[in-house]
């Protein structure tokens, strides 16, 4: 089954070097281009792709509104940030609208084509490190932990509300699974159900909840 993308960036040069590798993969195939928030939200809803690839920065309507537009349509399109900088307040504006992940600019080919592999399978893409620095830079705009548990959690057994927060730790499937003597598929069941109950749409956003939420909170160093 082939992997229908849509390309999301200002910049010409950016569109047709992504193309280029994205075609030569038998497996994907580039269904539309936009040079801007506006035009991506509406090529989205038109052609409905597996993966958006979108320049969190663009002119007139820029990343973070479209895949805010995108999500609240209802799109079944997973969103993958293009930027140019790893720790950077949009690339977190834009996990929290619905972005399932980001890549750098200068990705490597094969990297890139893993990406989109990974998000077409409903997988996130979430970097531990990465992720862990953006929201530890960005600690300030989050709300203080709550006194009582928010009414959303309230819906999770106390295990899965353990496995949320080894995921917004960004354990894998597998430490989780060390870290609480459990079998990888029980996690894997417990993630599902977690998210499911909490309308989620994927690991990165069970982390930006759970960091919002206050059941983790940013390293202060």
């Amino acid at each position: 089954m082939t992997v229908r993308v849509v390309l999301a960036d200002d910049q010409a040069l950016v569109r047709g070097g992504f193309r280029m590798i994205i075609d030569a993969k038998p497996d994907l195939e580039v269904v539309g281009e936009a040079a801007d928030g506006e035009e991506a939200s509406v090529l989205v809803a038109q052609v409905k792709p597996d993966v958006v690839l979108m320049d969190v920065r663009m002119p007139h309507v820029d990343g973070v509104e479209a895949i805010e537009r995108i999500v609240a349509s209802g799109s079944a399109s997973r969103i993958i940030v293009l930027t140019t900088y790893d720790v950077d307040e949009a690339v977190f504006a834009a996990l929290r609208a619905g972005a399932c992940g980001f890549v750098l600019k200068d990705v490597r080919p094969g990297e890139l084509v893993e990406a989109i592999r990974v998000v077409a399978r409903g997988d996130a893409l979430l970097a531990p490190s990465v992720t862990r620095r953006l929201l530890d830079r960005f600690a300030n705009r989050l709300p203080a932990p709550t006194a009582a548990p928010p009414p959303d959690l309230a819906q999770l057994t106390e295990r899965e509300r353990e496995v949320l927060r080894l995921v917004a730790l960004a354990l894998s499937n597998a430490e989780i699974a060390e870290r609480l003597s459990l079998t990888e598929s029980t996690v894997k069941a417990h993630v599902s159900a977690l998210l499911r109950k909490l309308e989620l749409r994927d690991r990165v956003q069970a982390v930006v909840l759970a960091y919002d939420l206050g059941l983790v909170r940013p390293r202060s160093g």
